[in-house]
């Protein structure tokens, strides 16, 4: 059984715009989102799924600003798409927080409906 929640996702392209996206959580979800391995950062109440896909070198600075804004350093850049969602107390997945999504609404000056 598929679980759906609203995900916050920054592409990497700047024309393309931040969004809110519902998604099915599972494996292939992901692998549409990201067009190659799936890399993971996790926040204090969330987690960032990122394009781990080796040979793409396109970075992701909104993702980028966004993760460290939250509150992670980071060693490197980010690169490819980046879906953030929230974290429940047993480490699985919930809606992006709301607190994050006025985050990138205050960094990218957007509204974005939750």
């Amino acid at each position: 059984m598929m679980t759906s929640h609203n995900a916050l996702v920054v592409p990497t392209r700047l024309s393309q715009p931040v969004h809110i996206r519902s998604i099915d959580l599972d494996e292939t979800a992901f692998q549409k989102i990201a067009s190659g391995g799936i890399g993971l950062l996790t926040g204090t109440d969330w987690h960032v799924y990122l394009d781990s896909h080796a040979n793409m070198p396109t970075t992701n600075p909104r993702a980028e600003v966004l993760i460290r804004e939250a509150g992670i350093d980071l060693d490197g850049t980010i690169q490819g798409t980046a879906l953030f969602l929230g974290r429940d107390r047993l480490d699985g997945e919930c809606d992006a927080p709301r607190h994050l999504i006025r985050l990138a609404e205050q960094l990218f000056d957007l509204p974005l409906a939750a």
